[in-house]
């Protein structure tokens, strides 16, 4: 998609609020629940609770988290809720895949939210973001062009962030950088809000991308996957 400014985007109509689903009895399917270090993220470093949600209907090229496109464990939310209670940690977030295709998602955030936690969703570009509780903090991953799923991006959702919401570009290559840069200049996105670059692990070099960001004085933040570097090689329950 050309990356122009849309008025349509800047001022989009009002909409009613969705109707919030049930969370008793709801279930989800869920590929894994586990306590860990936050890797990503201005939480960075943060102990934190992952519950990662089966499904997504992208393919990035550069996926890590391929093997939560299907199977899973369905469970209701409470059983769920029960579980990260036993991490006594504050911090939780929902993942995938993409949780958002799983309508009991956002239930779950809402009971995650309730019950006291700090939550945040990652969420890629292609699922509506509007609905989701305004306590959770969203990390919006945009999808470039060197993903293979750029054309999936809901650019509606840049008007739908909240203050404390967080953008996040996972960058294959030079092209990809030059994307994301334009898009951040046209979408007037500089200094709203933390926005991550994220090198894709093993294919394009930290300090290509630091001194590209440093060159053009780029008000962004150089993103290392932080759990990538105290666990390498591991997928599962990091």
């Amino acid at each position: 998609m050309a990356l122009e400014t849309r008025q349509d985007l800047l001022h989009p109509p009002l909409t009613e609020p969705a109707a919030e689903l049930p969370t008793h009895g709801a279930t989800l399917l869920v590929s894994e629940l586990y306590a860990s270090i936050q890797g990503e993220s201005t939480h960075a470093g943060r102990p934190c609770g992952f519950i990662r949600l089966t499904g997504c209907p992208l393919r990035c090229v550069w996926c890590d988290s391929a093997f939560a496109f299907q199977g899973g464990e369905r469970l209701e939310i409470a059983e769920i809720l029960r579980r990260v209670a036993e991490f006594g940690l504050p911090l939780v977030e929902v993942t995938g895949g993409e949780p958002l295709t799983q309508p009991n998602c956002l239930p779950l955030l809402r009971a995650l939210c309730d019950a006291g936690h700090e939550v945040l969703l990652e969420t890629g570009g292609s699922c509506d973001i509007a609905p989701v509780d305004p306590r959770v903090g969203i990390v919006l991953d945009i999808k470039c062009p060197g993903s293979g799923e750029s054309h999936a991006n809901q650019w509606e959702n840049l008007t739908r962030l909240r203050p404390r919401d967080e953008l996040k570009f996972v960058l294959l290559d030079r092209a990809d950088y030059e994307w994301a840069r334009r898009l951040i200049h046209q979408y007037r996105l500089a200094g709203t809000r933390p926005i991550h670059f994220s090198p894709v692990h093993g294919a394009l070099a930290p300090a290509a991308l630091a001194a590209w960001i440093i060159a053009d004085r780029l008000d962004v933040r150089l993103h290392l996957q932080l759990h990538k570097q105290i666990w390498p090689g591991r997928t599962h329950g990091v």
